[in-house]
């Protein structure tokens, strides 16, 4: 699968739209890095509350050759058919429709993953949503929404008959949240459900996951999470483990370093000096993470409040890091 409705993807290697990380900056890094597709963090469907500037921002097309997917997130097949079609005119090439978010202010307005509890609702807003736009319109959702009612395939083939043209599953029901390990079965019975496209998504964090869960559900692709924050890289690695079954694509640590450095800079343009460096703190303790002495440069990394100074901490610090282990590798 490497198409959504028009247009060409690269691979079948989604970035999922995670609120407060997968923003402007990010995407075009994870596409950058590999990613075929990647998806705007979840906006609301109400576009009285697009004024503010956090979701002013999310409207912004990040420089990407893939095409431009808007997530909206509501309860009210009107207003989501609304903001569907503002934000076709506003450039966007699909729209993704968020029924999986189970954090507990979107599911306070019925939304999210509320909304695997009635199908009927799922069906009026799919429609509403499909019929309003001329872009493909897509789907995120739980398996359903706990354990005792895992209705994904239900809601599968309603997305399906509603025109939906391809279905991103996490294997967790909202009540689950984000605890214990996701399960891959009930992606595998959705997959034989319904023939859309079926992306498979939760805890899939190494090459070998992927392939792992690929073969075991028999999904179109994989959308890939948190085990993007700090490592957006992992993309190509999948990539390359995908097509030649090998390990042989390691990304060096001066390419991290590039990489972050090109982050930063992203953001600094992106958020302004303050903004910029405030929001470069979280992800660059992502990306050194597992790394010696990682404490200690992060202390350093949060005091500073200046973007040329927090690329010159990254430079500093990925220098040490190569000379160690040149040294380590020379004795």
């Amino acid at each position: 699968m490497k198409h959504i409705g028009p247009y060409q993807l690269k691979n079948n290697l989604f970035l999922a739209p995670m609120v407060g990380v997968s923003d402007t900056p990010f995407r075009e890094i994870c596409s950058e890095q590999g990613a075929g597709l990647t998806v705007g963090e979840m906006l609301t469907c109400n576009k009285d509350l697009w004024h503010n500037e956090r979701n002013r921002l999310k409207q912004i097309k990040p420089r990407i050759p893939g095409p431009q997917v808007v997530q909206i997130a509501g309860s009210d097949p009107f207003l989501m058919a609304e903001a569907a079609q503002l934000n076709e005119a506003m450039g966007a090439n699909a729209i993704d429709i968020n029924m999986g978010c189970p954090a507990k202010k979107v599911l306070k307005k019925a939304a999210g993953s509320a909304l695997l509890k009635d199908t009927g609702l799922v069906e009026s807003i799919l429609k509403a949503v499909v019929s309003a736009v001329n872009i493909p319109v897509t789907l995120k959702i739980r398996t359903g929404w706990c354990p005792e009612t895992r209705n994904g395939p239900l809601v599968a083939r309603i997305a399906e008959d509603a025109g939906i043209q391809l279905l991103t599953v996490h294997g967790r029901t909202r009540a689950d949240r984000f605890k214990g390990e996701a399960e891959y079965d009930t992606i595998a019975k959705i997959k034989q459900a319904v023939t859309i496209p079926i992306i498979a998504n939760g805890d899939i964090d190494t090459p070998q996951k992927a392939a792992r869960v690929l073969a075991h559900t028999q999904a179109d692709g994989v959308m890939i999470g948190r085990a993007a924050q700090g490592r957006p890289w992992l993309f190509n690695e999948i990539a390359c483990y995908l097509e030649t079954g090998t390990d042989n694509f390691v990304t060096s640590l001066p390419e991290k370093a590039r990489v972050i450095r090109s982050h930063l800079k992203k953001m600094h343009a992106f958020y302004g000096n303050v903004k910029g460096v405030w929001y470069a703190r979280k992800h660059v303790a992502g990306y050194v993470s597992g790394l010696p002495s990682a404490k200690a440069f992060m202390t350093e990394f949060n005091a500073s409040d200046s973007g040329q100074q927090q690329l010159e901490l990254i430079e500093n610090y990925f220098d040490c890091l190569m000379q160690q282990r040149n040294g380590a590798i020379a004795a």
